[in-house]
């Protein structure tokens, strides 16, 4: 595979931050009083915008209640600041590699967007990409108005491009866009969710992700 753009998801795909989400939105709910889910299902909407990921969680909430959440989290995600040691081994390289290959390259998160301008800054990726879009300025995953606005951007149809990610999202989102995507199994789910999207591959390392880019 030799995309004209590579589109890159952010948590658990080219940053280790599951278990720092996971744990920032569990102790925000169970603060304000709300019932303690099982580990894997804070995990488990990571990838969706927060909206939709306090939607599923915890059915029924008012505006007020998920405004008082969401400042809550970001009280305890931001206290953490993503650094460089938090990129996957690995990662940047792919990056710059493909980078100079001349492959376009693009951010599709789940993230808000002060919480990427932060992260891109602080993990000293952001002049990597030509693009990044988020959440709560177009849709959350699995819509794919974020890779409508990316393939936009670059002038290029779907099956130009390819959409990297961990999540079941992710791998959707590229499949109601007609754009082949790569599955990567560090992150939030494994090979048996992510094989059911169809992905042009699943890949359990980064070395197996530069084949399935033939990055050499």
């Amino acid at each position: 595979m030799n995309p004209k753009v590579v589109i890159f998801d952010w948590d658990g795909t080219l940053v280790d931050s599951v278990e720092h989400i996971a744990d920032s939105l569990q102790q925000a709910a169970t603060e304000l009083g709300y019932p303690a889910r099982e580990r894997e299902a804070y995990r488990d909407i990571i990838g969706l915008g927060m909206v939709e990921a306090l939607e599923k969680l915890y059915p029924g909430l008012s505006r007020d209640e998920m405004k008082s959440i969401r400042e809550g989290y970001g009280h305890y995600f931001f206290s953490k600041k993503t650094t460089p040691q938090n990129v996957f081994a690995g990662m940047k390289d792919v990056l710059v590699d493909l980078g100079g290959r001349s492959s376009g390259l693009a951010v599709a998160t789940g993230k808000s967007r002060r919480g990427l301008s932060l992260a891109l800054e602080s993990s000293g990726l952001g002049a990597h990409f030509a693009i990044t879009r988020c959440a709560d300025e177009t849709r959350s995953k699995p819509d794919p108005t974020m890779l409508k606005e990316i393939v936009q951007h670059f002038g290029i149809a779907p099956e130009e491009a390819v959409m990297i990610g961990d999540t079941v999202y992710d791998l959707d989102m590229a499949q109601r866009m007609g754009m082949p995507a790569i599955g990567v199994e560090w992150g939030v789910h494994k090979r048996d969710r992510l094989s059911a999207f169809a992905p042009f591959a699943v890949v359990d390392s980064v070395p197996a992700l530069r084949d399935a880019l033939k990055l050499v």
